[in-house]
């Protein structure tokens, strides 16, 4: 396999760099973990379907930024690895309202997906 070097091609993300950092408001506590994600599911070349299986959780409760690139990759995923996804759809970003919209109401169309809005979730976690 030949390297790709030569066309000047970086990881916007790499290891150790500062836009790789997780921001201080952010930062896992010494009980959390943080796990490396490259590719669209976060279950993908992860530990996360052995930790959660390993915690007997059944469900997961997802948000962030990537609506479309990853957060729907592993909501379906997770369905297909008979998780129960649960979607915070004010809590997820996206590249546009269309595509946030989209994706939304195909994963809503799945049956297998629920969304809870953060006013109805944070209080349940103890956070105001």
């Amino acid at each position: 396999m030949r390297s790709i070097s030569w066309l000047g091609t970086r990881p916007p993300f790499a290891r150790g760099s500062a836009p790789w950092q997780i921001i201080p408001e952010l930062t896992p506590n010494e009980d959390e973990c943080a796990i490396d994600k490259i590719t669209m599911s976060a279950f993908e070349g992860t530990l996360l379907d052995i930790a959660l299986r390993d915690a007997k959780l059944a469900a997961f409760i997802i948000a962030g930024i990537a609506l479309e690139v990853g957060i729907g990759p592993t909501v379906r995923h997770g369905a297909d690895l008979n998780y129960i996804p649960i979607v915070v759809p004010d809590a997820c970003g996206s590249k546009t309202a269309d595509a946030k919209t989209r994706v939304l109401a195909e994963l809503g169309g799945t049956g297998e997906v629920f969304t809870v809005e953060s006013e109805a979730l944070l209080p349940l976690m103890g956070l105001p």
